[in-house]
């Protein structure tokens, strides 16, 4: 709500207000602003305030003014690419059946901002439930064993050890063996000297990526998917080659065109609960799929982030093919400590040392201390246990959750699953989300797991945020109002 104050007119408030969210990407490049008089409504201010506001945000250059149309986000990307190839880097991702060569990303859509992506999906805004939040919340990874963990490796000269030491390279020797049996448990054939510790999976998925592409290399990417990975791939300078995600797994059709046109080098997939579907990859195409990568010679990066809300017998690509082109990535950030950072890979003994060198490069070593805490928490069976019990008040929250998107109007485009419902509203998500935003409810609107960020009626919630009954009455009444 805007308020009167002596050092800012209402008008510099809603200007500032408008361009934090652009400056940060949730209003994306090309979103039209509200009329004159919606906005007026929605912030409880005259008309000439508004215009005021939007004249501002003109003056800074970060909207343009459509005759007859109302106001609509610049693309200052196509600003910096008419001063010259120096000014701006063109970014390619490609429709199934085109060709990379020669045209722009950037003057045809909006690159996904990392950035922008990290501000506005984990920057709390408010003391209410959270629907686009892409993790569990806090009390929900709240444990005592963590502590104990903590105190136990850092009791007596450990700590000076593990302090005043570099760590091992490839990470903690111990943490690397606990990490193998429960591989071995997924059936994925990986010793300790096939692991590598990371700084989260992020981390893990970026070091396969500097190791094994170059600038220009084409990249598969399952979508919908991870916003971040599109951002990610986006600032190496990749060409981003998205593939549909189905409720089987990728469509192998449109891989295998882009196999023929464009040869990429890598193909990232998620999958168990793939992200933001929660679809299961099936066995018929998992086989189908690496016997795709056997035939066109190029690598798979299998990110299993959710593993641990998983079953077990879930199929996994690396477990099929024993890593041999695949690359196993997975952490402990959404089951366990997000400050913790620690994640790992799990490679073919051919590729090891080179992605070592890159972790190398980038970090030298990772957290010994932490390292060495957390493998005691998954030989003491700590971590086992811990996920179970999420696992089970997850399903009850998602019970709760699904029936109280149902009863808003909401349908599911995917069976309920892990962590997150796609759910189509039958409204633009993209401006739906900006009157959320206006109220304190952060909204995952479906644009942002699309290369294109093209909007769309579709939206990820987290079931854990979405049991409140008074959010999905305040969607139902900015649902209508659109």
């Amino acid at each position: 709500m805007l308020v009167r104050t002596r050092s800012q007119s209402l008008s510099a408030q809603l200007a500032a207000r408008l361009a934090e969210r652009i400056n940060s990407g949730l209003l994306a490049a090309g979103s039209r602003l509200p009329s004159v008089r919606l906005c007026a409504q929605q912030q409880d201010v005259s008309p000439s305030t508004v215009v005021a506001a939007y004249d501002q945000l003109l003056a800074q250059g970060l909207v343009e003014a459509h005759k007859n149309r109302g106001f609509f986000v610049r693309n200052r990307s196509l600003s910096l690419m008419d001063k010259g190839p120096s000014a701006a880097k063109s970014v390619e991702m490609v429709a199934p059946g085109a060709s990379p060569v020669g045209s722009v990303f950037a003057a045809q859509h909006v690159p996904v901002n990392a950035t922008a992506l990290i501000r506005g999906m984990f920057q709390r805004g408010s003391d209410k439930p959270q629907p686009g939040l892409g993790a569990f919340p806090p009390d929900w990874l709240e444990t005592g064993f963590l502590s104990a963990a903590i105190r136990r490796v850092s009791s007596g000269a450990q700590l000076r050890a593990l302090s005043l030491q570099y760590g091992e390279p490839a990470g903690d020797s111990g943490l690397r063996q606990a990490l193998s049996a429960r591989l071995a448990a997924l059936a994925i054939p990986a010793t300790a000297q096939q692991i590598i510790t990371t700084v989260g999976a992020t981390h893990a998925l970026d070091i396969v990526s500097r190791t094994l592409l170059r600038t220009g290399d084409c990249v598969m990417v399952e979508e919908p998917g991870w916003a971040i990975e599109f951002a990610r791939l986006d600032a190496l300078g990749m060409r981003i080659l998205p593939v549909p995600r189905g409720p089987d797994g990728p469509d192998l059709a449109v891989m295998a065109r882009y196999c023929e046109l464009h040869q990429p080098k890598l193909f990232v997939s998620v999958s168990v609960l793939h992200n933001p579907t929660g679809f299961c990859l099936s066995p018929g195409s998992a086989h189908r799929l690496l016997q795709l990568a056997s035939a066109h010679n190029f690598v798979i990066v299998e990110d299993d982030t959710y593993s641990h809300l998983a079953p077990e017998h879930a199929t996994r690509l690396s477990a099929l093919d024993g890593l041999q082109r695949t690359i196993y990535v997975s952490g402990f950030s959404k089951i366990l400590a997000p400050g913790w950072r620690i994640g790992f890979l799990a490679a073919p003994t051919h590729l090891y040392e080179q992605l070592l060198d890159t972790k190398l490069l980038a970090t030298l070593t990772t957290p010994a201390l932490l390292e060495k805490a957390l493998a005691w928490c998954i030989e003491q069976g700590q971590l086992r246990r811990h996920a179970q019990q999420v696992r089970t008040r997850l399903a009850q929250a998602r019970g709760r959750s699904v029936t109280l998107a149902l009863a808003a109007g909401c349908r599911f485009v995917a069976p309920p699953a892990g962590l997150f419902g796609w759910v189509d509203t039958g409204v633009d998500t993209d401006a739906l989300a900006q009157r959320m935003l206006d109220l304190g409810y952060l909204l995952a609107p479906g644009s942002l797991f699309h290369a294109n960020r093209a909007p769309g009626t579709l939206m990820r919630i987290n079931f854990c945020t979405t049991q409140d009954a008074v959010f999905w009455q305040v969607f139902q009444e900015m649902r209508a109002s659109l």
